[in-house]
């Protein structure tokens, strides 16, 4: 599919940014005063300015508006109750660090809960599309709420407990490739099934129109196997293995300092190839598969 830079950018920012909160809300760090300020303040305005780029990839933004009425059935629309729900849970826990209020902690559990559901809620979004066999698998919640918990662990400076995150996400991202290249062979979906014309081999003849439409801009996009090694090795070693070296090596604020930015890149990289690589089956009814 069509790596958008914004979706990229708002599933990256927002995750870091909710794992910060996570780690703040569950107290797994206590900071007061301006450091309060700092952390709280960070994590609120990755996962803000992730939600705020992901309108960007709205054919109408004004209408953004209309997916908190579908929740029963959208986990489009429980992401953004979610989010909201989480941003306002957790906003007295960073007051009362700020200020050291001293109130207590139970409610940043539960603003804590509620953002760990957001981030599951968007891999939902594309988890459950059958349409694309590498997607709809439990690997793609799992490497999100991975890359949260990462994330969330370098930013707030958990030491050895965020290098160790960090290879633990290296080797999550290695299994999730080696499934997700099996995924569309194992669907079962050809240009037969495609096209209904179920005997025989089937072939594409002449494009069934002259020019591109949606589906062939949005739905199917096709990425170099070269590029997509330098790409997963990129991820790999950019979101895993570089801060947590960094973590446990240099001391102090050094190391998150440091990793952060790195991790962000190889998030990144590896988004865009969450993207790129999604082989929709409405490739193969233009013979594009």
């Amino acid at each position: 599919m069509h790596p958008a830079p914004s979706v990229i950018l708002f599933t990256v920012l927002s995750g870091a940014g909710f794992g910060l909160l996570v780690a703040l809300g569950l107290g797994l760090v206590l900071p007061s005063g301006w450091a309060a300020l700092w952390l709280w303040g960070l994590g609120y305005g990755l996962a803000v300015a992730g939600l705020m780029a992901s309108a960007f990839h709205l054919g109408r933004p004004e209408r953004a508006w209309r997916a908190f009425t579908q929740w029963r059935s959208s986990w489009l629309s429980r992401e953004a109750w979610g989010a909201v729900i989480a941003l306002l849970a957790l906003a007295p826990v960073a007051l009362s660090d700020w200020l050291g209020l001293g109130w207590p902690r139970m409610i940043g559990w539960i603003g804590a809960g509620l953002a760990v559901a957001t981030v599951f809620s968007t891999a939902m979004i594309y988890a459950q599309l059958r349409a694309v066999p590498r997607w709809n698998h439990w690997i793609t919640p799992a490497t999100f709420l991975a890359f949260m918990a990462t994330g969330g662990a370098i930013l707030s400076g958990q030491g050895a407990w965020a290098a160790l995150l960090c290879l633990a996400l290296a080797g999550l991202l290695v299994i999730g490739w080696r499934i997700g290249d099996t995924r569309f062979a194992a669907a079962g979906s050809t240009m037969g099934t495609a096209t209904g014309l179920l005997r025989g081999r089937v072939s594409v003849f002449e494009a069934p129109h002259t020019g591109d439409n949606y589906l062939t801009r949005e739905m199917i996009h096709v990425v170099g196997r070269r590029h997509a090694r330098k790409l997963r090795m990129m991820a790999v070693v950019c979101a895993g293995v570089v801060p947590a070296l960094l973590m446990v090596v240099l001391p102090g604020i050094w190391g998150p300092l440091l990793a952060a930015p790195v991790h962000l890149i190889g998030a990144a990289a590896q988004r865009w190839l969450f993207f790129a690589e999604a082989e929709h089956v409405v490739g193969l009814f233009y013979g594009r598969r």
